[in-house]
């Protein structure tokens, strides 16, 4: 950690005014964005201080929303999903407006029920290139994309791949009545197995900076 500048000194904690909810380094947060039709910006905390009159700062680094992202939300983004980035800045402790949790991709995948103050973070990013690490990851179903947690995939007992409803020609509805499924090449006694291939991530477009 670098070293505290004369007259200021770090602090283990922030309370957010007008709740009872203590911030601590290491926590997610959300800060109130300068234009309020936005959504709240996403934050990890990585050091609390305070100058000598007491105004309190944290120095945060900022988790990306796909759209903030060069080349923009693809169809396997999660809605809730977040991109945390080499992105560091100073802000205001007052911009604070709660917490939230950002679980890993395994963890998010695991809840049984999302809530508001839950997100989920599978990618590093990289601000300034518009890099991203990993920069491949798995793909499923006849489309192979990657497995986006909002969408329901059903499991082939044959191939043990995951596959997407629509892209079988059935309804979600059909598909839950399904037990045991197979697609369509293992139903039709095909013993070919397709490897997994996997989807190279990367930017799209030309670089845009994002203001803070």
């Amino acid at each position: 950690m670098a070293k505290t500048k004369p007259g200021k000194k770090d602090l283990d904690s922030y309370s957010i005014k007008g709740t009872n909810k203590v911030v601590r380094v290491g926590d997610c947060v959300l800060m109130r964005p300068s234009d309020s039709d936005k959504p709240p910006y996403v934050a990890k905390v990585d050091r609390i201080e305070a100058d000598h009159r007491n105004n309190v700062k944290v120095r945060v680094q900022w988790y990306y929303r796909p759209e903030e992202s060069v080349g923009g939300r693809r169809q396997f983004h999660g809605a809730k999903e977040l991109f945390l980035s080499d992105h560091y800045d100073f802000q205001s402790a007052h911009t604070i407006e709660g917490k939230c949790i950002v679980h890993s991709f395994k963890n998010y995948t695991k809840l049984e029920n999302v809530g508001p103050e839950d997100y989920f973070c599978r990618f590093d990013y990289k601000a300034a290139t518009g890099g991203f690490t990993p920069d491949r990851v798995a793909v499923y179903c006849k489309c192979e994309m990657p497995y986006n947690p909002d969408d329901l995939m059903v499991q082939c007992e044959g191939c043990k791949d995951w596959f997407h409803p629509i892209c079988m020609g059935m309804t979600i509805e059909e598909a839950k009545k399904l037990d045991p499924f197979l697609c369509s090449d293992c139903s039709s006694e095909d013993d070919a197995k397709r490897p997994l291939n996997s989807f190279h991530v990367e930017p799209k477009v030309e670089l845009k900076r994002r203001k803070r």
